[in-house]
């Protein structure tokens, strides 16, 4: 017999702010069995139910995973219907309209040698003190022994087809020239249907059999000149593509330029008239600046924290929304949109945003959405095998010694600083750049976000601040906080 919060203590995973991530090789049968059980326990002291829904991503490991999930779930007597590769929010959507909690296979963005699980309650994303339990919970099992086999279900994928279809009665993309970026998303398979569906001529660009581990928080220089490339070899109007596991999106306009994940959401917010925001600190300026809101909530990074802001606005405001610098667009509340329902959906999604931000666009251009909002730039990139010590070392100095961080990585001259240590350090500087340090909750990675009144210079500074993190000496630093 084994305890769950044994297994999960010397199993090498850790909780980020998307589930539980860590290297494949860490993630056995029993582990995975663990995290199950711990899981499926804590929601029977909330909810009632006998069945849990799985579904997984498209890397290599996610099969076994899925397969010792199921089986761990059947030994508690739960049955589980698998809905494939399918994307997180299809997942989402299918789990909460049964009312049954639901288990994705996914890490993300993160190298394909890694792989997670991320939990959901039958109501939506487990909270904060879901996590502390099935990271603690005394649950016994029996070791693994035989994996189930695993039946699928493809009624998730159509009912996440059927959500965004149901909201228009008119093929209003006809005359449209869509490209999707399928590499290895979890939704390259539904997303062309869908377009053309809506009048799209759809070009399908990139499809990859083997796992390619896209973060939309940190687009690779090869991803920019692709989208370039392809929009102008293809002569797209559009250029669409997601994360690995399809609740982050990706758009870029008529010229190839991807749009920031923070910017997508803002334009997705106005065409749904949304009246009360709930964002990440490091969201872009602009949400305030653009005067489109009653309020607008700044909170911790991470998804969990966006809908725990939803509580305290769903007795004020009659619509309220949330979004992540990444793109992920969260739907706290029920809408009304060309005459149709909504239903909220409280948890990351990538097709939505990008349906709105087309819909805008659909008698100009996607470029042109961009010339009415504030001029605030952002870009983002980040240092891979990071020591999270090390980056936590940073932080602990710059929160004692802001200024001499910034002297360190080459900020000089900036004599007024406004800093906000919400989730890493923020620093806001006088010649009005936002320069944002924080490690990332679920990977040895160390990211920088810079806002700044133009592109080139957001982009400069960032290269030049993980220029100089990477080379700097942590002894100096640990020498002066002890000193």
């Amino acid at each position: 017999m084994l305890i769950s919060h044994n297994v999960v203590a010397n199993s090498g995973i850790a909780f980020g702010t998307s589930g539980a991530r860590g290297l494949v090789e860490d993630f056995s049968a029993d582990v995975c069995a663990a995290f199950t059980v711990s899981f499926l326990e804590t929601m029977r002291f909330s909810f009632s139910f006998n069945t849990v829904a799985i579904a997984i991503d498209n890397r290599p490991s996610s099969v076994f995973m899925a397969k010792a999930c199921a089986t761990a779930a059947q030994q508690l007597g739960i049955q589980v219907i698998y809905y494939g590769v399918v994307p997180t929010p299809a997942l989402a959507v299918k789990a909460m309209a049964l009312a049954i909690p639901a288990i994705m296979v996914t890490g993300s963005h993160i190298p394909f040698d890694r792989n997670g699980l991320k939990f959901y309650r039958p109501d939506g994303e487990i909270s904060k003190a879901d996590e502390s339990s099935i990271v603690n919970g005394q649950f016994a099992y029996e070791p693994l022994q035989t994996l189930v086999e695993l039946i699928e279900d493809d009624s998730a994928a159509y009912a996440y087809v059927a959500r965004y279809r149901s909201l228009f009665d008119t093929k209003w993309l006809t005359g449209k020239r869509i490209g999707i970026y399928q590499h290895s998303s979890a939704g390259r398979d539904l997303y062309p249907g869908l377009f053309e569906q809506l009048g799209a001529e759809v070009v399908l660009i990139g499809r990859s059999d083997t796992f390619v581990p896209i973060d939309t928080e940190a687009v690779s220089e090869a991803d920019c000149q692709k989208a370039i490339e392809w929009t102008a070899q293809y002569q797209l109007d559009a250029l669409f593509s997601t994360d690995g596991d399809g609740d982050r999106p990706m758009l870029a306009d008529e010229h190839g330029q991807w749009l920031r994940g923070d910017i997508l959401g803002l334009l997705c917010a106005q065409a749904l008239a949304i009246k009360a925001l709930v964002i990440p600190v490091s969201c872009n300026t602009a949400v305030e600046l653009s005067q489109s809101f009653d309020f607008v909530m700044r909170t911790k990074i991470g998804s969990p924290y966006v809908i725990a802001g939803f509580s305290s606005l769903n007795q004020v405001y009659d619509t309220y929304a949330g979004f992540e610098a990444n793109g992920g667009f969260l739907l706290g509340s029920d809408v009304s949109f060309n005459q149709q329902h909504l239903a909220a959906l409280p948890t990351r999604d990538a097709i939505l945003p990008v349906l709105m931000a087309l819909f805008s666009a659909r008698n100009s251009t996607v470029s042109s959405l961009i010339l009415n909002l504030p001029k605030r730039f952002t870009h983002s990139d980040r240092l891979t095998d990071f020591a999270v010590a090390k980056s936590q070392q940073i932080i602990k100095f710059g929160t004692s010694f802001p200024k001499k961080l910034l002297n360190q990585l080459g900020l000089l001259g900036n004599d007024s600083v406004k800093l906000n240590a919400i989730d890493g350090l923020r620093f806001t500087l006088e010649n009005g750049n936002v320069v944002h340090l924080r490690p990332s909750g679920n990977a040895p990675e160390f990211r920088c976000y810079v806002e700044s009144h133009s592109a080139k210079q957001a982009k400069q500074c960032v290269d030049a601040v993980l220029s100089r993190l990477s080379v700097i000496n942590i002894d100096n630093l640990l020498g002066e906080l002890n000193g």
